[in-house]
């Protein structure tokens, strides 16, 4: 059975994979197809594009928009971005990076303020485009401070420690407006990874409204009964399935390209649906 992983990250964020090595590792896996979609920048597309020339797997280039939707952060992904799109991304996304950007050196401040040894440059160093929490605490991990990344973000930076300030976010519903309006494909990330069914039944309608076009029923973190309950939210929308490892590389060593925790097989015609829906 083909298969493929819409939803993973390269050191173009928080990854700590290249996307040529991203592109060969999804092949040395035997994915069919492959999305790159980084947090909030197009930075490492064109470098996917030209890893995936000549090689046997479909590619699919995306951004991971963080949204925020009555005071509740989601995750909104726009596939099938082309070079046309660029600008108009960078554009939309600006004020949110500056507003992340702001966030960020409030974090790093006030860490060593607690005598934690770490500055900017070097959280900038681990990324080639923007950073988050999962760069700092990797640098946190490097210098032995923390044991794991998923440990920086359950203590010291988890909004109830009080040094980190969530940023303004984007809005969930204009998001997916925006990504519709320069014809890609609008899908909900992992909707049940901070969101219950009740919760996602009450956004649907209006992202729908929106554009949305479909939403992640194959996930690392799902269990059987949410993946079964996911697909029927999911049809009972009129949505198209996707799914995604949402892999990191070494920044979540547990979770495996097209596999997640080894429960994942994403089908193909995921990918070939969702393909169908280009510029529609």
């Amino acid at each position: 059975m083909k298969t493929c992983d819409l939803h993973t990250h390269s050191v173009y964020s928080d990854g700590t994979l290249t996307p040529c090595e991203l592109i060969d590792a999804a092949i040395a896996s035997g994915l069919s197809a492959l999305a790159m979609t980084d947090h909030n920048t197009v930075a490492g597309l064109d470098d996917f594009m030209k890893a995936a020339q000549g090689k046997p797997i479909e590619i699919v280039p995306g951004v991971e928009f963080t949204t925020a939707d009555n005071g509740t952060e989601l995750h909104i992904l726009g596939l099938f971005i082309t070079p046309g799109m660029y600008n108009a991304i960078n554009r939309y996304i600006a004020r949110a990076t500056e507003l992340k950007d702001e966030s960020n050196y409030k974090l790093i401040k006030r860490l060593r303020e607690r005598g934690y040894d770490i500055t900017f440059r070097e959280v900038m160093e681990s990324s080639k485009g923007h950073i988050n929490r999962a760069n700092i605490a990797a640098v946190l991990v490097k210098k032995g401070y923390i044991g794991s990344i998923s440990e920086g973000f359950e203590t010291i930076l988890h909004k109830d420690y009080g040094l980190y300030e969530p940023p303004e976010r984007l809005s969930s519903t204009e998001t997916i407006s925006f990504i519709r309006s320069i014809g890609a494909v609008a899908v909900w990330a992992h909707p049940y990874f901070n969101v219950d069914f009740e919760r996602s039944k009450e956004f649907l309608p209006r992202a729908v409204k929106a554009g949305l076009q479909g939403m992640e029923t194959v996930y690392t973190t799902y269990d059987e009964e949410t993946a079964i309950k996911a697909k029927e939210i999911c049809h009972s929308f009129g949505l198209y399935e996707s799914g995604g490892s949402d892999f990191h590389g070494a920044n979540k060593p547990k979770i495996s390209l097209g596999k997640g925790y080894g429960n994942l097989c994403i089908p193909y015609v995921f990918y070939e649906k969702l393909n169908g829906l280009r510029n529609t």
